[in-house]
């Protein structure tokens, strides 16, 4: 059997979103390398708040303006470390892509972004969206075995009849993400369980990627235009519309647009094998988008970075 790992020539790193955090999630790393604890003192002197004190902190952690820039630290922390040694080896990443809050984490290894501007940018963002839906009963779910045009078919007709609801997420084939009002996303799960297939309640504060976001992208989209953007070093597949920009105004729209819009993950996952990527490794905690990875690529092998083992595997390569 060919080890797709050993033979990977073509490679995309990808970046987590929101739901990867965990209390202590960088305490391994952060004890074999400085990089770690110096970025997160660089991204807590632009924040003005120690940033390593809330990943050690689960009340704290899981508050969306305190996990996304918790979580684009780690992953770059972790792209400091894995980028040099890629680099050594000349596997230089062909492209960057990041699940919803991870955009950034790409954009920021891009060098788009500086760190301090985007974990700024995150903090302020995750602020907005928890402003968008106060005093609302908000709820995100998994749908699991329906087709898109079906999940989709099924928010319409709960937004019709019951509460607003929309796709947040369409990760994979046969997994899509629903957000909106606690009725509207119960709705759905109530008639995706009719049709006998599986909706799984999320754990998060706050619904992203729905129409309940609208008014915290229009303001997202006024501190973009004041934030410093440069012209991207490494190709980054943007969540909007799974495209690559080099137009830094069209960057920022996509930014914007990706708060209330669907992340279209399963048609970024498509481009990277139409594009002959043969590995892609998550540069960030835990492995949800490597499992995405393996369950709708198959040609593409997957690896994880966050621990001493795994890290092992990609200084293998």
């Amino acid at each position: 059997m060919v080890n797709l790992v050993e033979n990977a020539k073509r490679i995309a790193v990808l970046f987590p979103g929101q739901g990867s955090q965990a209390v202590g999630m960088m305490n391994e790393l952060a004890e074999q390398f400085d990089v770690v604890r110096q970025t997160f003192d660089e991204a807590s002197e632009a924040l003005g708040f120690d940033l390593w004190e809330v990943t050690q902190d689960e009340s704290r952690l899981h508050k969306t303006e305190f996990t996304q820039p918790a979580l684009l630290a780690a992953s770059i922390a972790i792209w400091r470390i894995i980028s040099p040694k890629l680099a050594e080896k000349g596997l230089e990443p062909l492209y960057l892509a990041g699940h919803s809050l991870g955009e950034y984490s790409a954009l920021a290894a891009s060098g788009v972004l500086s760190l301090g501007d985007a974990v700024v940018l995150v903090h302020e963002r995750g602020k907005l969206m928890s402003q968008a839906v106060i005093g609302m009963d908000t709820q995100m779910a998994a749908v699991l075995g329906l087709e898109d045009e079906q999940v989709a078919s099924l928010c319409e007709e709960a937004s019709h009849n019951t509460g607003s609801v929309d796709p947040a997420n369409f990760n994979s084939p046969g997994q899509v993400v629903v957000a909106g009002t606690q009725l509207g996303v119960s709705a759905v799960i109530t008639a995706a369980q009719a049709l006998g297939k599986k909706a799984v309640p999320l754990k998060v504060s706050v619904p992203s990627h729905c129409q309940l976001m609208d008014s915290a992208s229009e303001a997202l989209a006024d501190l973009l235009a004041k934030t410093k953007f440069t012209i991207p070093a490494i190709p980054v597949i943007q969540n909007r519309h799974a495209k690559i920009h080099t137009s830094l105004d069209d960057i920022k729209t996509a930014l914007a647009e990706q708060l209330s819009k669907p992340v279209q993950w399963a048609k970024t996952m498509d481009k990277l094998a139409n594009a002959e990527i043969d590995l892609v490794i998550e540069c960030g905690p835990g492995n949800v988008l490597s499992n995405l990875a393996k369950r709708q690529a198959s040609s593409i092998a997957a690896l994880p970075s966050d621990k001493l083992d795994r890290l092992e595997k990609i200084e293998a390569l």
